[in-house]
């Protein structure tokens, strides 16, 4: 940026934007992509063709059908939403997040959720100028339901998130926990729901029973990130209100082709999601046996792991584990929580062999 496009800049934008950070993803050319959660497996040859064939057939020219009807039933459907309750298209979670913020961010009006969570979280709060309060886990990532509690009846919140499983730790909090912060909830409590695949829990049967929940959630952790499409499962008197702050044409034509094409054909994506939590269960081990390792309890599909060492071990380890050609997730210099921690995704077979051994080599 040039001064004087600089200049300009320092002067509109504004100030708590100009002190913030992008969300960065780390370019993964080259490298055992282990960093960011998705399904390692590609889809079988002959559902791919098939898949080429509808995308082939789509109306590029034309704008998509922002109801996206076909797409929704099939969702509610294959994910056993409840009757009375609907369905509600994102852009990723990554979009929900934001029309659900937007459409709550009253002047004054404050977001909870456990810390460390899911990053989006408080960006969306600070970027509607809603007042985050990030209540800390315990040191083992544990939630203190209590302070939780307590935090809550004092701020009053219009907004609460809850990540079930937590990213980045992997852990599920304990269902009764849930429980208390939603029926003391004084506005909205949103339970993510990314990592349910894996952790076979879920609070969407129970949509009916909270007149203050909803259920968000995501395929891009079954093999379809690159699609992006989050949803949002619940009554219809919150989705209606969200619907006016979501863009009219969110979703676009290929997304909905082909999501449609793959939920129809959800064994397959089952299958893979089956794999892979065969493999973090063999990979735990192998982990754990690892001298100067920490590894965390999940019930998603990667694992957190803490690098002894003292200060920077953390780092150090990301690097020398990237020089071998592997890409994890390094949240050192983030929360203090966790701090020289690592996040590991569930890999193929052949994928976490070879993060195995860079990590043997970089812990020595």
């Amino acid at each position: 940026m040039s001064a004087d496009a600089k200049a300009v800049a320092a002067r509109v934008v504004r100030p708590e934007v100009l002190a913030m950070r992008a969300y960065e993803v780390a370019d993964a050319d080259g490298l055992v992509k282990l960093d960011v959660m998705e399904s390692p497996y590609r889809l079988p040859d002959g559902l791919a063709q098939e898949v080429g064939q509808i995308v082939a057939e789509v109306a590029m020219n034309r704008y998509p059908v922002p109801s996206a009807t076909k797409l929704r039933a099939l969702l509610r459907e294959t994910m056993q939403v409840p009757d009375g309750c609907d369905v509600l298209l994102g852009n990723g979670s990554d979009e929900c997040i934001q029309y659900i913020t937007a459409a709550l961010a009253r002047e004054g009006a404050v977001v909870m959720a456990p810390v460390p969570s899911f990053a989006m979280f408080s960006m969306h709060a600070l970027l509607f100028r809603l007042r985050f309060v990030g209540m800390p886990l315990r040191a083992d990532f544990s939630l203190d339901a209590d302070a939780f509690l307590a935090a809550m009846a004092k701020e009053r919140p219009a907004l609460v998130w809850i990540a079930f499983p937590n990213n980045p730790t992997g852990n599920a909090f304990p269902v009764a926990d849930i429980e208390r912060i939603v029926r003391a909830a004084p506005g909205l409590v949103v339970i993510d729901e990314a990592y349910q695949p894996f952790a076979g829990a879920t609070f969407m049967p129970r949509l009916a029973e909270f007149p203050n929940m909803v259920v968000m959630r995501t395929v891009s952790k079954i093999g379809m990130a690159g699609l992006r499409l989050g949803y949002v499962c619940g009554r219809p008197e919150w989705l209606d209100e969200f619907n006016k702050t979501r863009s009219p044409f969110n979703i676009n034509v290929l997304t909905e082709a082909v999501a449609i094409k793959l939920l129809r054909n959800k064994k397959v994506l089952d299958a893979q999601a089956a794999r892979v939590l065969e493999e973090r269960e063999r990979l735990r081990p192998e982990l754990e046996r690892i001298a100067g390792l920490e590894v965390f309890p999940s019930a998603a599909n990667f694992l957190l792991v803490r690098v002894a060492g003292g200060a920077g071990a953390g780092s150090r380890a990301f690097g020398r584990i990237r020089a071998q050609g592997v890409l994890v997730k390094d949240f050192s210099g983030g929360h203090p929580l966790l701090e020289n921690c690592l996040r590991l995704t569930v890999g193929t077979p052949e994928e976490n062999r070879i993060l195995l051994a860079a990590m043997r080599e970089a812990v020595k």
